[in-house]
């Protein structure tokens, strides 16, 4: 029986995440999950694949507020916003999101962590953006500042398959999906169309083709080859290295770790 092993939100979209035992899944993907940025001044997003660094921040999620974290920083404490006045920002091909500063402090503290002028913004609330329509479901599919996607979807024994054809074992966090589930054949879920995890069905519409973030040591900020020069060799597609599965929630509710993963097509 396949099962939910991890649930992960990633409150901040570069930075680090933190497991959960129970979480809501909204048309958006899990609440609370990549609905921060950190863009340049002129708006555009900032990822690890430029810098790593973001790899060792640790955003803390309390009430209506954020604490950052990050080694040899001391924390800053964040009341969030969600409303006022929007600043347009870019995330790929998505342009003049709406979404809302976080202020002079929380700017001073990632710009003082990276080296550059930068803001913190959290996604705007009731602003819409649109999966694209290539793999959408419903019309008004949408998600957050993910790359494209609401959830990420990988199993545990697709992470050990790969690690059965590499010198060194890596950890899931590499990959940073949502939902990891276990009990299945590696790569089952390459297969699944559509899933219910209680009350809540999920499609999943497209493969995860892999970048250079996977290649970054998320502790020690080191960068190798691996992944990717194996998931090249035996994982390859027309999108580039594929390892775990885009999702669409297409409605919402609770889900928790433990709970069946029933494959409805």
């Amino acid at each position: 029986m396949t099962t939910i092993s991890t649930l992960t939100y990633y409150p901040i979209k570069a930075c680090r995440g933190f497991d959960v035992t129970a979480g809501s899944v909204t048309r958006m993907g899990l609440e609370n999950d990549r609905r921060m940025m950190v863009v340049t001044p002129e708006g555009n997003f900032l990822t690890q694949r430029e810098h790593p660094r973001f790899a060792l921040v640790t955003p803390t999620l309390e009430d209506d507020s954020v604490t950052l974290s990050a080694p040899g920083f001391d924390p800053l404490r964040v009341a969030l916003r969600k409303t006022g006045t929007p600043t347009p920002v870019n995330i790929w091909k998505s342009k003049n999101v709406h979404a809302i500063d976080q202020g002079d402090e929380a700017a001073t503290w990632f710009s003082d962590w990276l080296g550059l002028t930068v803001r913190l913004v959290h996604f705007e609330d009731g602003f819409i953006r649109k999966v694209s329509a290539d793999y959408a479901i419903n019309a008004d599919d949408h998600t957050g500042f993910a790359d494209g996607y609401p959830i990420l979807i990988l199993s545990e024994e697709s992470l050990q398959d790969l690690n059965s054809r590499l010198d060194s074992a890596l950890p899931m966090n590499r990959f940073r999906p949502n939902l990891v589930v276990k009990g299945c054949e590696p790569f089952a879920e390459d297969t699944w169309k559509r899933i219910r995890i209680g009350g809540v069905e999920m499609a999943l519409v497209k493969p995860c083709a892999r970048c250079v973030v996977t290649t970054i040591d998320k502790e020690t900020l080191a960068k190798n080859k691996e992944p990717l020069k194996t998931l090249n060799a035996y994982r390859n597609h027309e999108l580039g290295a594929i390892f775990g599965m885009n999702t669409i929630p297409l409605n919402e509710g609770r889900i928790e770790v433990g709970m069946r993963v029933e494959v409805l097509e």
